[in-house]
């Protein structure tokens, strides 16, 4: 008797269109990332943005890339530009476009100020709609002792030389 598999066409998977509304789900935190940011006041942002040179990415995008990175725990800008490609709620946050790590790195150094106040309204309304749960962390400081230290592992001791 013999077993039949299910199997995959790659050839056939290539050629099906995706939309990134039936990847995202209506109550996943990347919707609630780009509802959020539309009810913010951004004209602080946009006020700085100067007449020339090329057409920049607008606020919205970026500051949504950003905020659920940090939710999700991606804060690095080269691994926010990756999942753009990769991750369909980051690739629905930006658009489907895929700003460069050096794009998201100078908004966020350029806005630090602006950004700060921004996630604290952000993390307000997320507070007030329930999605958020705030908590205490506690960390111990405690030092061991421990024989596998980096002055004993590089050691070459001499019953072993």
């Amino acid at each position: 008797m013999s077993r039949t598999f299910k199997t995959v066409d790659y050839q056939a998977t290539l050629e099906v269109s995706v939309r990134l509304g039936d990847c995202v789900p209506p109550d996943h935190l990347a919707r609630f990332v780009v509802d959020t940011i539309t009810q913010l006041d951004l004209s602080a942002l946009y006020a700085r943005y100067g007449s020339r040179g090329g057409e920049p990415y607008a606020p919205e995008p970026l500051l949504g890339l950003l905020f659920y990175g940090y939710a999700t725990g991606v804060f690095s800008a080269r691994k926010i530009e990756r999942a753009t490609y990769e991750s369909a709620p980051f690739r629905f946050i930006a658009g489907n476009r895929h700003p460069d790590h050096d794009t998201l790195a100078h908004f966020r150094t350029s806005f630090l100020s602006e950004l700060k106040g921004l996630f604290v309204e952000i993390l307000l309304i997320a507070r007030l709609a329930g999605v958020l749960q705030l908590g205490r962390i506690s960390f111990d400081g405690t030092k061991i002792h421990a024989d596998a230290s980096k002055s004993n592992a590089v050691r070459v001791r001499p019953e072993f030389a």
